[in-house]
């Protein structure tokens, strides 16, 4: 039977402390402290013995009473202004949240996430991180998301954002994959496979994802452009249905679609399918983003594959800078053609 310390006479075994640390590593407990704030102002020698003696002692550090001091939730949200259903059916949303969540647990840092599908539900959470619940803000968007950044910022709320945030360059920090050279590898490509007339579904172009990846489109293309091959589109799998009735309405003799996301690609997809077009010998398909969608296709798409894990890790590493202090900095990554067989 087990018996309480109470009941056998034994004192409770007392927690160690930051001053048990200290005497084990042979340090102050000045410098235990700055170690448990992040090592600033710590000798390699002394951030060693700190953790040696961490692990020793089995101290862990009393996170509520450092939040007390430092004035500091030690916590983050991820914060996505779409409706709540575009978690669910837009992929990159939940692998982007997912590598987040697991970077900070390496940190031990909890992430809440906050979703604003509208103004009124913007303003709240605005109001809510601006109280100091979080100490900063993953901004993740497929839309302009210039007025809850704006309203963050005015508050003094630390913000990072997926993809550049139009007009906050140089204010806020972000992590992108290089949307325009992304763009000409896939049409280079199509052409590299005998295409010619190629049309795209845009993104939308109130975001620098959309701008970018029709300028890639427009770039590689060069003399072959033709405008009346673009149609406008959400990076939605409904807008891909529609704006590839629209291309086909317009009687183009297209070979080839650059949807500019895979959701997008889908949507098209299903109407070429339903027109009796087949893919790729009668019109090849690409698309942008390769979430995990693309390869469960029929036919299985040719994409260009964003490096999310590193998009994640690399956004909560610059929000964590901000937060201590630090400048916003900007982070560009190199896509992947991923050659599947839509085209």
């Amino acid at each position: 039977m087990d018996l309480s310390s109470s009941q056998t006479g034994t004192r409770p075994r007392r927690a160690p402390t930051i001053k048990d640390v200290a005497a084990v590593a042979g340090v102050s407990r000045g410098t235990v402290s700055r170690v448990l704030n992040g090592g600033h102002w710590v000798s390699p020698e002394a951030l060693v013995a700190v953790n040696e003696a961490i692990r020793v002692t089995g101290y862990h550090a009393n996170k509520h009473a450092r939040s007390l001091v430092t004035g500091r939730s030690n916590s983050v949200a991820f914060l996505l202004t779409e409706p709540q259903h575009m978690l669910f059916e837009q992929p990159i949303f939940s692998i982007l949240l997912r590598g987040s969540t697991r970077a900070l647990a390496e940190l031990g840092m909890p992430m809440l996430l906050m979703v604003a599908g509208d103004e009124g539900e913007r303003r709240r959470i605005v109001d809510y991180v601006a109280a100091g619940h979080v100490d900063g803000v993953l901004v993740v968007s497929s839309h302009a998301s210039s007025p809850v950044i704006d309203s963050l910022l005015s508050k003094g709320v630390p913000t990072v954002a997926c993809g550049a945030p139009l007009g906050f360059e140089g204010r806020v920090g972000y992590v992108e994959a290089d949307e325009i050279d992304g763009s000409r590898a896939m049409v280079r490509h199509l052409l590299e496979r005998g295409r010619r007339r190629i049309a795209t579904i845009t993104g939308p172009l109130d975001t620098a994802g959309g701008v970018k990846r029709l300028e890639g489109y427009r770039r590689e293309l060069g003399d072959l452009f033709d405008p009346a091959l673009v149609v406008h589109g959400d990076y939605t799998r409904e807008g891909g249905r529609h704006a590839m009735q629209a291309l086909l309405d317009r009687d183009l003799d297209l070979d080839a679609v650059f949807a500019a996301s895979d959701l997008t690609a889908a949507g098209a997809l299903a109407v070429l399918t339903a027109h009796g077009y087949r893919v790729p010998q009668d019109v090849a398909v690409g698309g942008f983003d390769d979430a995990g969608l693309a390869a469960s296709l029929h036919p299985a798409l040719t994409t260009i594959r964003q490096p999310f894990e590193r998009i994640s890790r690399e956004m909560v590493r610059l929000l964590l800078d901000v937060i201590d202090g630090g400048p916003p900095a900007a982070i560009t990554l190199p896509p992947t053609l991923v050659v599947r067989s839509s085209t």
